[in-house]
C-alpha cells in the first residue's frame, strides 16, 4: 500500500511539473498563433499614448442565424442572427505592435439555395478598409488577419 502511494505522489508531482512549465511558447512569454499560416498585412494606424489604435469590424452574412466564433480582443463563440456585425478598437502595445495581434471570425453553417449547408460569408474590416473574407462563403477556411 504504501509504494501505491508513493508511486501516486511521485505522478502527481511530475504532473504539477509538467502543466506549470505549459502556458507560454517563447522564453520571454510572447504567445504565438499556435503554428497557423497567416498572412501579415498592416493597415493605417492611429497613433495612441500607448501604441496604435486599430478599429476592426467582423461581419457574418447570410440568413437564420448561425453559431460564430470570433477573437477580437477577447474570444467567443455565440449564436446570433444573421446578418452579424461586431465592432472593437484594439490597441497595439508591447510584443503586439512586433508580432502582431490575430483577429479572427469562424462563420457556422447557414441554408444553401439548395437545401444543403454551406459556410457563411465573413468579412474582416481594419479601420474601414477590407483585409480578409472567405470569398463570399465558398471557402470552408475562417477569416483570419494578422493586425501589425
Amino acid at each position: 500500500m504504501r509504494s501505491t502511494f508513493t508511486a501516486a505522489a511521485a505522478a502527481a508531482l511530475v504532473a504539477a511539473a509538467l502543466l506549470t512549465g505549459c502556458g507560454s511558447d517563447t522564453a520571454d512569454g510572447d504567445k504565438t498563433n499556435g503554428g497557423k499560416a497567416t498572412v501579415s498585412q498592416s493597415a493605417s494606424p492611429t497613433a495612441g499614448a500607448g501604441g496604435e489604435k486599430h478599429t476592426v469590424t467582423l461581419e457574418v452574412t447570410g440568413s437564420g442565424t448561425a453559431k460564430i466564433g470570433y477573437d477580437l480582443s477577447t474570444n467567443a463563440f455565440e449564436t446570433h442572427k444573421l446578418p452579424w456585425t461586431k465592432t472593437g478598437t484594439i490597441e497595439l502595445t508591447g510584443a503586439e505592435l512586433r508580432v502582431g495581434h490575430l483577429v479572427s471570425v469562424v462563420p457556422g453553417l447557414v441554408p444553401a439555395g439548395d437545401g444543403m449547408l454551406k459556410t457563411a460569408a465573413c468579412v474582416i474590416k481594419v479601420d474601414g478598409k477590407q483585409v480578409a473574407d472567405n470569398n463570399g462563403g465558398k471557402s470552408p477556411k475562417p477569416c483570419e488577419y494578422l493586425l501589425k
